[in-house]
């Protein structure tokens, strides 16, 4: 990039940053300008495009520490005229860029060269990169955004999908435990820098079906478990479904309530976070049709089950 670029463009203000801001804050900036002005999301909009070579070329220079020291000091040299100008016309000249770097001043640079290079060490290829001769950094190929689908069972247990990009087929390995919606970066395999620079990403995107029964919650899984009045009263020993395995047998106690989580330790997902449980959610179930033999049995337990009234609480917090 030439000195004279520099010295008309305004890196900070593009980026919206303070000419104090952090790398941590020029990061944050660009990422989020990034993705707003990004080709694959403004296909066909030429502005945009325009806007995302801008805010590259000054998040380039500006993360570059070196980069960075130079344009700051190129910018200050501009801020008082410095342009690559024979001088005259009240436009400062190389007499006092120069005279400026070594303690001169117009007409009054006094230099002493040492073996070809001016002392203190500095050479000319040192000053002529000063003023934006030397060329910015290889830039690295653009991401590829991808997305993937999987069952829910496929997702818990992990599974290795092949992506046909445009630069061919990838083989991605999904991690066990993933989630829907998550997203997942397979470094360097997306499109190649234009000059020399890393290859970009593949940023790929899971999307997770549900399942009939089971739910996720965190590392656990959830489901809901049917039983039957007697087995909630009386209590009793069922069977509960796990993923992808045999079933289980887990006791239920007596006096069990509708809504009473059961705990099925080591039985949720397995990941690199750890081990979750199966949580089974009580439900009780209420018959909808019932015998003769059933319905007498019922007004029977009727006559005799306690006299509470379980809404007796709820009335009561009603009114306050």
């Amino acid at each position: 990039m030439a000195s004279q670029d520099w010295l008309e463009k305004d890196f900070y203000a593009v980026l919206g940053v303070s000419k104090d801001a952090s790398d941590a804050e020029l990061k944050k900036t660009y990422r989020k300008l990034a993705r707003k002005y990004h080709p694959d999301s403004n296909p066909g909009d030429t502005v945009a495009e325009a806007k995302f070579k801008e805010i590259s070329e000054a998040y380039s220079v500006l993360s570059d520490k070196e980069q960075r020291a130079e344009y700051d000091q190129i910018r200050a040299m501009g801020a008082g005229g410095a342009r690559f100008t024979a001088g005259g016309g009240g436009a400062q000249g190389f007499e006092d860029i120069f005279g400026g770097m070594f303690g001169g001043g117009r007409g009054g640079a006094n230099f002493s060269y040492q073996g070809g290079f001016p002392q203190g060490g500095q050479n000319y290829e040192d000053i002529f990169n000063l003023f934006g001769g030397g060329p910015s950094g290889p830039q690295p190929g653009r991401d590829i955004q991808a997305t993937t689908t999987l069952d829910f069972e496929t997702a818990v247990q992990g599974k290795t999908v092949t992506l046909q990009t445009p630069n061919g087929a990838v083989k991605v390995k999904i991690p066990a435990g993933v989630s829907d919606g998550q997203k997942i970066k397979v470094r360097g395999k997306g499109d190649p820098s234009p000059n020399g620079g890393p290859s970009g990403d593949i940023i790929l995107t899971v999307s997770v079906r549900k399942h009939p029964v089971f739910e996720r919650d965190g590392q656990n899984l959830r489901l809901k478990l049917p039983i039957t009045f007697s087995e909630a009263a009386l209590g009793g020993t069922v069977e509960v479904p796990t993923l992808g395995g045999d079933p289980v047998r887990l006791k239920v106690q007596p006096g069990t309530p509708s809504g009473r989580v059961l705990r099925v330790k080591g039985r949720g997902v397995k990941s690199s976070k750890g081990t979750g449980d199966l949580l089974a959610e009580v439900q009780v179930v209420v018959p909808s049709h019932l015998s003769e033999q059933a319905r007498e049995a019922l007004e029977a337990f009727r006559q005799v089950e306690p006299q509470e009234n379980p809404r007796e609480d709820l009335l009561s917090r009603a009114r306050g």
